[in-house]
């Protein structure tokens, strides 16, 4: 029984990386609720409280990351405060409509809100590849974090 639940702890975690870029799946949560189970086989021994409360505090965090990445990646484009909380609408909006949705809301919502406020065509299109752009770098550094998830759990596994 207990290779199952070792399976089952992998399935979450590889099933969580994709998770990064999949609309709808929870990345960081299921890599944070893999590990956890992980531990939990090993009834803590090994991994105890203090890492995994380190692991999901890093899952948590990485649900800031994609908002602050897309409006950051709007702000240096030199766009409106309209245009931060329309890139941020858009995640929200671009998460029913998949992959292309997560990639192309920000962007929309930053154009739109920058079109919306009388800026020319041009001046709301580079908002928008500002927001799509932070959306991008974004995603890199939840990879980061996961990364990290799965070090922190090694390090206190292995060590």
């Amino acid at each position: 029984m207990t290779s199952l639940y070792w399976v089952l702890a992998l399935l979450l975690v590889l099933l969580g990386v994709a998770g990064i870029v999949l609309p709808a799946v929870p990345g960081t949560f299921l890599v944070a609720a893999g590990l956890f189970l992980a531990a939990w086989i090993d009834d803590f021994n090994r991994v105890g409280w203090l890492p995994l409360l380190l692991i999901v505090f890093l899952a948590l965090f990485s649900y800031a990351v994609d908002f602050l990445f897309a409006t950051l990646g709007t702000k240096k484009a030199g766009a409106s405060r309209w245009a931060m909380a329309g890139a941020g609408i858009g995640m929200v909006v671009g998460m029913f409509f998949g992959l292309p949705g997560i990639l192309l809301g920000p962007f929309a919502g930053a154009f739109l809100a920058e079109t919306l406020r009388g800026r020319k065509p041009s001046e709301a299109g580079k908002a928008g590849v500002g927001a799509l752009a932070g959306v991008l770098v974004g995603t890199l550094v939840k990879l980061g974090i996961v990364l990290t998830m799965v070090g922190v759990f090694a390090v206190a596994y292995f060590l």
